[in-house]
C-alpha cells in the first residue's frame, strides 16, 4: 500500500547551522515573528539569531512569553503580536513548546475561530512560511505536522494536526542544545526515545519512518548518557539533536502509542513535563504491549534490543524483547528519572483523575495506533501500577 512520507521542507544541521541558514531565512519573508521563552533570552540565544536576522537584512520582532508548556492563551497573545506587528513568517527558538506555539499561531493566523476548534480536526489553509531552531533535542517538533496546546477550559492537551504545520526549515545547530541542564536533557532525550519506540512498533509504521526510528534508538543509547553527565561533550551533543530530529520524522509519518496516549493527560493535569511524563510510563506501558504480544512486535522489539546491544542472536526475540524492556528501565534509572510519587504528585489525588486520564487519553487516538488491542480499563490498570 502506498504511504505518504513527510519532511521539513529544508533542514540544515551541524555546528554553524544558524549561520549557514542565513540566505534561507532572508528568503521566507519581510518581518519574522520569533517565538520563543524568557530563558533563551536570558541565556543570549535569542540576541544570536537577531544578530543573524540583523546580518540577513530580515526585520523583526519578538515575543518571549511561552512560559512552561503551552496554553491557548499563550497562542491568542502571540497572535495579537503577529498581527499588529505586520509579520509575514515565523521563526521558533526553543524546545516544543515554542516549536509548537509557533505553528498554532501561524494556524490561527490563516484560520477563523478558537484553538480548541480545531481539536479532532486536521489545519488545511497553508500556514506562513515557518522556520524551527530547537534548544533541546528531545520533542521532535521541528520535524512533525503535530502541535500540543493545553486547553486552558476544559484541563485538555489538545492535539492538533495537519501538514501545513510542517516548518519550512529546521535548523539543528549543536551550540543551542549546550544550554540544556542534566535534567532537561534526560527529559527531552527520553521524549525523542520514546518517539523513536513507538514509532517503530506502531500500527502505522511504514519502511522509511522504520529507517528514521532505529537510527534514532541507537544513537540515543550511546549519546544521551554523555550529554547528561558532559552538557559541553559538542558529539554527544550533536548526535542528540539529529537522533530528535530523525524521532520527530520517524513519528510524524507513523504516529505514536500508548506512551503518549497517556502521558498527555498526566501533563494537563499534574504539570509533569512531557518528556517526564514519557519517562514515568514506558515501563509499565510496554509491559503490558509485551504481554502476550504477536510474533511480528516481539520481531520488532528483539531487533531494537540487538542494536543496541541489549541483547544478541542467542536470545528468543520474546527474550530480547524483555532485555531491551530492561535497558529501558537501566536508561531512565541512569537519568535519575523520579516516579510520580517522587515528583510530589498526591496519590488520592491522582487516582481521583484517573478514568478522566483514560478517557481523555483514549479520545486523542494515539494508544489506537498500538499493536495490541486496548481499552479505556486497560489504560486505568496502567495508570494504577504507576504507584
Amino acid at each position: 500500500m502506498a504511504r505518504e512520507f513527510i519532511m521539513p521542507g529544508h533542514i540544515v544541521s551541524g555546528e554553524h547551522a544558524l549561520n549557514e541558514a542565513k540566505s534561507y531565512l532572508k528568503d521566507m519573508g519581510k518581518k519574522a515573528l520569533l517565538v520563543t521563552d524568557e530563558v533563551m533570552v536570558q541565556l543570549g540565544n535569542v540576541a544570536a539569531v537577531e544578530e543573524t536576522l540583523r546580518e540577513a537584512g530580515v526585520e523583526y520582532a519578538v515575543y518571549s512569553g511561552i512560559s512552561g508548556e503551552p496554553t491557548d492563551k499563550m497562542i491568542y497573545k502571540g497572535l495579537d503580536m503577529y498581527r499588529q506587528e505586520n509579520c509575514d513568517f515565523l521563526i521558533a527558538l526553543g524546545g516544543g513548546s515554542p516549536i509548537d506555539s509557533m505553528k498554532a499561531i501561524g494556524a490561527m493566523s490563516v484560520n477563523e475561530g478558537k484553538i480548541s476548534d480545531y481539536m479532532g480536526k486536521t489545519f488545511e489553509k497553508k500556514n506562513p512560511p515557518m522556520a524551527a531552531i530547537p534548544t533541546t533535542a528531545g520533542t521532535g517538533s521541528e520535524a512533525t505536522q503535530f502541535t500540543i496546546i493545553t486547553d486552558t477550559e476544559n484541563d485538555v492537551k489538545m492535539l492538533l494536526k495537519g501538514g501545513v504545520l510542517m516548518p519550512d526549515l529546521a535548523i539543528i545547530d549543536p551550540r543551542f542544545t549546550m544550554t540544556a541542564p542534566p535534567k532537561i536533557t534526560a527529559a527531552t532525550g527520553l521524549d525523542a526515545l520514546t518517539h523513536a519506540i513507538e514509532a517503530y512498533t506502531s500500527k502505522k509504521a511504514q519502511s522509511l519512518s522504520d529507517t528514521f526510528a532505529v537510527s534514532a534508538v541507537r544513537k540515543i543509547f550511546r549519546y544521551l548518557p554523555r550529554a547528561f553527565k558532559d552538557g559541553s561533550d559538542v558529539k554527544a551533543r550533536d548526535r542528540m539533536a539529529v537522533a530528535a530530529l530523525e524521532a520527530g520524522i520517524a513519528f510524524n509519518n507513523s504516529s505514536v502509542t500508548i506512551v503518549h496516549g497517556m502521558s498527555r493527560p498526566i501533563g494537563a493535569l499534574f504539570h509533569v513535563p512531557h518528556g517526564m511524563s514519557n519517562a514515568m510510563l514506558l515501563k509499565e506501558c510496554f509491559s503490558f504491549v509485551m504481554d502476550g504480544a504477536d510474533d511480528e512486535l516481539y520481531e520488532r522489539f528483539a531487533y531494537l534490543a540487538r542494536t543496541v546491544h541489549a541483547a544478541d542472536k542467542r536470545d528468543s526475540d520474546q527474550e530480547a524483547s524483555r532485555k531491551f524492556l530492561e535497558a529501558v528501565v537501566d536508561l531512565c534509572r541512569l537519568l535519575e528519572i523520579p516516579t510520580l510519587e517522587e515528583y510530589g504528585i498526591n496519590k488520592e489525588e491522582f487516582f481521583s483523575q484517573i478514568d478522566k486520564m483514560a478517557e481523555d487519553a483514549m479520545a486523542s487516538g494515539s494508544p489506537s495506533n498500538t499493536r495490541k488491542q486496548l481499552d479505556a480499563e486497560n489504560l486505568k490498570e496502567i495508570y494504577r501500577k504507576l504507584w
